[in-house]
């Protein structure tokens, strides 16, 4: 199954390497029987889902017409829901800024990412087709984000989407709290972490406007600053600030900051969310949740709660989830909405934290987070609802091509573990061999 998919991808050059898995599916497929869970819209019982060229060209109930010559899937009795969005991922070994300074906005960790670690096969095994790989949370800013489509490949530019303008989709990370506060050139307070960011956003207004001063004159421009260069792009809403945030109180320090300087933010972890979910919904700031079944480790997340999702709910703020993986792992994903639900989240909103509502905060919702006509096939084939305990992620679909096959001894691997199941080379051993003569 693998070896089919890398061979789409090398008939292709490497810049088209991200939409390449998308044509290689013909003819189409449909999926006929099951119960869809769409998100936007309705649930449609014995439902046929049609996939064709890593697109859904149909869906709806039993009289969907079918297209001739299309291969049949009886998926009677089985759920489907669209590929999750883990908006807060680190999975593939990542790396980011290192102990010489609290803010490196230069950093990115498209640089660092290993696309052979078999957690990307683990995420797969969890349902998991599009994640935000980020850098650790130790600094005030510790690099850029990188959002990545779960195919089987070989390389980290066949994982990678580009905006129209051939932008490498991707946000930054903050944060505050106690991970920055250690012996200088780090802070030691929360109210210095603060100033830092201040100054730092400062100094990228300035060269923002140097720059355009310089109205395109080589002799004017200020000398090339690559961190800058990525702060400006916060400044001007093109990159996404993702602030791991914790306490009350550092949650409305992110929201101020985000307010002060005009950059748009979405929240991480949130663990006191439950404490200020007016201020938050007031503030119009997505929030993406981690619910764990094993509370501890720091001080400051000594209050998280499994109501955060409910009182976020209730208070009218976007609600999404993420695994943090490893503090979450991607295996059990769905297990975050059925713990959100159980606390007092509608199941509706569960679901569409888990789906659509991190699409939103990726800048990926035209593509991805529900099944609807003419978006990508990215999906997920359940043996029963998405919020029982008892439920088996059995098949994910990426683009229209299926990357995890829980029938399949190596694929069942990853999802249920054992030897061999965290071996970075021998999960890629085809891939590797198909993969030699890429650039």
């Amino acid at each position: 199954m693998r070896v089919i998919v890398v061979r789409a991808f090398m008939a292709m050059s490497l810049a088209l390497a991200a939409a390449g898995s998308a044509r290689a599916q013909d003819p189409p497929v449909a999926f006929v029987g099951a119960r869809l869970i769409p998100i936007e819209g309705p649930e449609i019982a014995d439902g046929i889902l049609v996939v064709h060229r890593g697109r859904i060209v149909a869906m709806g109930g039993p009289g969907t017409a079918i297209p001739a010559g299309a291969t049949r899937r009886d998926v009677a009795g089985k759920v489907i829901l669209p590929g999750l969005v883990d908006t807060h991922s680190h999975i593939g070994s990542v790396e980011g800024a290192d102990a010489s300074a609290p803010i490196q906005a230069d950093v990115r960790v498209l640089d660092s990412i290993d696309a052979r670690s078999s957690q990307i096969q683990k995420a797969q095994a969890g349902g998991l087709t599009t994640v935000n790989v980020m850098p650790g949370s130790g600094h005030l800013l510790s690099g850029q984000t990188l959002y990545l489509r779960l195919r089987d490949a070989g390389t980290i530019d066949a994982l990678t989407m580009r905006d129209a303008d051939g932008r490498l989709r991707g946000g930054i990370k903050m944060a505050n709290g106690t991970n920055a506060r250690r012996p200088p050139p780090f802070p030691g307070t929360r109210a210095k972490s603060a100033a830092l960011v201040r100054e730092q956003l400062v100094k990228a207004q300035e060269y923002r406007d140097k720059v355009k001063a310089a109205a395109g004159d080589v002799k004017k421009l200020p000398a090339r600053d690559l961190g800058l260069e990525s702060l400006v792009e916060v400044l001007d809403g093109k990159r996404v600030v993702h602030f791991h945030t914790h306490r009350h109180d550092d949650i409305l320090t992110a929201i101020r900051l985000s307010r002060e300087f005009g950059f748009r933010i979405v929240l991480q972890h949130v663990s006191e969310a439950w404490k200020v979910a007016d201020q938050i919904a007031a503030a119009s700031v997505p929030s993406s949740i981690i619910v764990i079944d094993s509370p501890g480790g720091k001080l400051e997340t000594q209050d998280i709660h499994f109501r955060n999702g409910a009182a976020l709910e209730k208070a009218g703020a976007l609600v999404g989830f993420h695994t943090d993986d490893s503090i979450t792992d991607s295996r059990l994903f769905l297990r975050s909405a059925g713990m959100a639900v159980r606390a007092g989240m509608s199941r509706d909103k569960a679901l569409r934290g888990m789906t659509l509502s991190g699409a939103e905060m990726l800048d990926m919702a035209d593509r991805v987070g529900s099944l609807k006509t003419g978006k990508d096939a990215d999906l997920v084939i359940l043996s029963g609802d998405p919020l029982s305990t008892y439920t088996q992620v059995l098949e994910t679909w990426v683009e229209g091509i299926r990357v995890f096959d829980r029938s399949d001894a190596k694929d069942r691997l990853y999802a249920v573990g054992g030897y061999g199941a965290g071996d970075p080379e021998a999960n890629h051993e085809e891939l590797a061999a198909e993969s030699e003569g890429w650039q």
